[in-house]
């Protein structure tokens, strides 16, 4: 299973239920770093330090990173789903169907209507 971090704005619904598929997910706050407008290189830096995916909704921003850094540890992006634990399992899924996360930038799309 991978280990992620959950960027400040990523759903923790999401997250405990990414861990209960068997993820090791930590979070922006669990880590004391919420509400410190923390910038997104930092949280990339952060989350490569301790060898782990970024989980984020900024996809803007942090597709933009991956182009510019790409020796992280991986990159999640997704689209806002409230079906969280639908999110939970095509982040899962994702994951599940690639070798190596490392320098990767995985998109979870939400499904159409």
């Amino acid at each position: 299973m991978a280990r992620l971090y959950a960027n400040e704005n990523f759903p923790f619904p999401v997250v405990e239920s990414l861990r209960s598929l068997g993820h090791d997910v930590v979070t922006v706050a669990e880590t004391g770093k919420a509400e410190q407008s923390w910038p997104d290189e930092s949280v990339l830096e952060y989350a490569a330090q301790d060898d782990r995916a970024v989980l984020t909704l900024n996809r803007k921003h942090f597709i933009r990173l991956h182009h510019e850094r790409p020796d992280h540890a991986g990159i999640i992006v997704s689209t806002f789903d409230p079906d969280f634990a639908s999110l939970a399992q095509r982040i899962d899924q994702a994951i599940d169907g690639i070798a190596k996360i490392q320098g990767t930038l995985l998109r979870v799309q939400r499904p159409e209507a």
